[in-house]
């Protein structure tokens, strides 16, 4: 007996990908050297965030840890800190450090912890 249904085609599932892959001299120009982010890297670009995910793979570069902005704070003396914190207040000073307040209320505990 046939088969009455058709042969199903495979389809590739998920968004297509937006633009060509960009250049590794302009990758490292952006993400290495201008150390933008990975999206404002692909915005430059005119491509998508995986594009420029996958080229930074394939070129060999190695991606950037997501803790940036935390590691500024462990330049503040812990004075200075609760200085700012007791002044501006806790949400105040995050927000001007660029950091949530969560990180910026653990991250004085072990300050503190630590002295």
């Amino acid at each position: 007996m046939k088969n009455p249904y058709p042969v199903k085609v495979k389809r590739q599932r998920g968004r297509p990908a937006i633009g060509p892959r960009p250049a590794k001299d302009e990758l490292v120009r952006l993400y290495v050297s201008g150390r933008l982010s990975l999206r404002e890297t692909a915005a430059a670009l005119k491509v998508s965030k995986d594009i420029a995910r996958a080229a930074l793979a394939d070129y060999g570069i190695k991606r950037r840890a997501r803790t940036t902005k935390r590691a500024i704070l462990t330049d503040i003396p812990l004075s200075l800190l609760e200085a700012n914190i007791k002044a501006e207040g806790l949400r105040a000073h995050a927000r001007t450090l660029g950091v949530g307040a969560a990180t910026l209320a653990a991250h004085v505990k072990r300050m503190r912890a630590d002295k």
